[in-house]
């Protein structure tokens, strides 16, 4: 296959797709990762996709969200190990906020039943998941339901997190990068991500290392808003160490 086919037939995967890799896309052509970042290169002057940390996704759509049961399935293994090492930042007794996402969710999954907390969450999927636990106090925060995130945002959700300091908060993130910031597709969930983030003492960010690197539509803070990065082994060391040069601590689980 010659270069121009190959890129031809990558730009079609990252429109159906919303995203391609570099690994696989060279296991798929059979060909080097190094061709590959020149086929992106390739586009990504052309205009036709921008490249994110390890891949790229097409360009004018940085508002590009899957939906939760995709979210779900992607990088399985390395959130089951962020979430493991976050549990490790839940306080003894206190109050918490969980963010929406699916890595987020996963370490709801995980809490420890002899635990005591207050949670609060805007999330449908986090609070089923805790519902049972005997000892959570849970706080579900309302609002209108996005069916991608299965979310409350808008004023309702904004007004509750106004009103509340909790201990710390596990939020998720679409993409992070120490220019980007911290940034989701959409302005309604970058609204309540922010309020939260206002509403605890200590932030802690589980994202897993494919969205280092990725910038979407709406930014909703700052690496130096973030106290923790938990993230996965496929941070590079330089990368964990420029973003704990700026003030964040890093742990790759």
């Amino acid at each position: 296959m010659y270069a121009a086919e190959r890129q031809q037939e990558i730009l079609r995967l990252a429109r159906d797709g919303g995203r391609v890799d570099v690994l696989s896309l060279a296991e798929s052509f059979q060909v080097t990762a190094e061709t590959i970042r020149r086929d992106l290169k390739s586009l990504d002057r052309a205009g036709l996709v921008r490249r994110v940390h390890g891949g790229a996704i097409p360009a004018g759509r940085l508002d590009f969200e899957p939906d939760l049961a995709e979210r779900e399935s992607t990088a399985a293994d390395e959130k089951d190990r962020i979430a493991q090492a976050a549990l490790g930042e839940l306080p003894e007794e206190g109050s918490v906020i969980l963010d929406a996402g699916s890595t987020v969710g996963r370490l709801a999954s995980a809490f420890p039943l002899d635990r005591s907390l207050t949670v609060v969450t805007h999330a449908l999927p986090v609070a089923a998941r805790l519902a049972d636990h005997p000892g959570i106090d849970l706080h579900l925060v309302g609002g209108r339901v996005r069916h991608r995130t299965r979310a409350a945002v808008d004023a309702w959700a904004l007004r509750a997190y106004s009103e509340i300091h909790a201990d710390v908060v596990f939020i998720g993130a679409n993409g992070y990068s120490a220019d980007g910031g911290l940034t989701t597709p959409d302005l309604a969930e970058a609204a309540v991500k922010r309020a939260q983030i206002a509403a605890a003492r200590r932030v802690v960010l589980l994202a897993d290392s494919a969205k280092y690197g990725q910038e979407h539509f709406a930014r909703f803070g700052d690496l130096s808003d973030v106290d923790l990065l938990i993230t996965d082994s496929g941070l590079a060391p330089k990368d964990a160490a420029a973003i704990e040069a700026a003030g964040t601590e890093v742990v790759r689980a």
